[in-house]
């Protein structure tokens, strides 16, 4: 009986086929971002307690393989959305006049503190701040950063402009221009300013860095 011994040669060749790249590589932007707006949603509709990765990929539309092939864990997403608000900046004004740059970065500060979905997120996330540092810092830098590089741009225009004079304190002309709208918008939460309000705020936050 002949026996033939097949070689490598012999053997039928087949052409070893790649795969497509996976995880982050494929993932898809809409969805990505449709998770993020779902965060939003979620945590004006339950807060951060009661929110779930199930809840958000619900509203999403997405299962939640999508969410967790981004983020490891609710604290993670929650942090990489609100972290994101920081980098996103206010339009810096550019009108040649302090006092009506500040009031047109109060109207849009205000405008933003006082969106339903704002108003309800900020004061939730703030009582889990006092429980978890990682969101406390997350949350500061989303706060201040923005509002802070621009109040900074303005600052700085006005001094080139004479308005100022330079070498004042400068964090306390940051919290000069920041705190009052913030403490009205979002500790106190008063429903509705007052007619003027922020034309006079600009006016007398003015003054007050003219004193400085």
């Amino acid at each position: 009986m002949l026996v033939r011994m097949t070689t490598n040669a012999d053997a039928p060749q087949t052409r070893t086929r790649r795969r497509a790249p996976a995880g982050a590589a494929v993932l898809r932007e809409d969805v990505t971002e449709a998770i993020r707006a779902a965060v939003f949603e979620e945590l004006a509709a339950v807060g951060y307690a009661r929110m779930s990765i199930e809840g958000i990929a619900r509203r999403a539309g997405v299962g939640k393989t999508a969410v967790y092939r981004r983020w490891r864990s609710k604290l993670h997403l929650v942090l990489d959305v609100v972290s994101e608000i920081a980098v996103m900046g206010l339009p810096v004004p550019e009108t040649g006049s302090l006092e009506d740059d500040l009031r047109m970065l109060y109207e849009v500060t205000s405008r933003a503190l006082r969106h339903p979905v704002a108003s309800q997120i900020i004061p939730d996330l703030q009582a889990e701040a006092a429980r978890n540092p990682e969101i406390a810092e997350a949350l500061q830098a989303a706060l201040q950063k923005g509002q802070e590089g621009v109040a900074s741009k303005i600052i700085i225009a006005a001094e080139r402009r004479g308005e100022l004079r330079t070498g004042f304190n400068d964090e306390l002309a940051l919290d000069l221009i920041s705190g009052p709208l913030y403490w009205r918008s979002v500790v106190i939460r008063s429903p509705k300013l007052p007619k003027g309000y922020l034309a006079a705020l600009a006016r007398a936050t003015t003054e007050a860095l003219k004193a400085l």
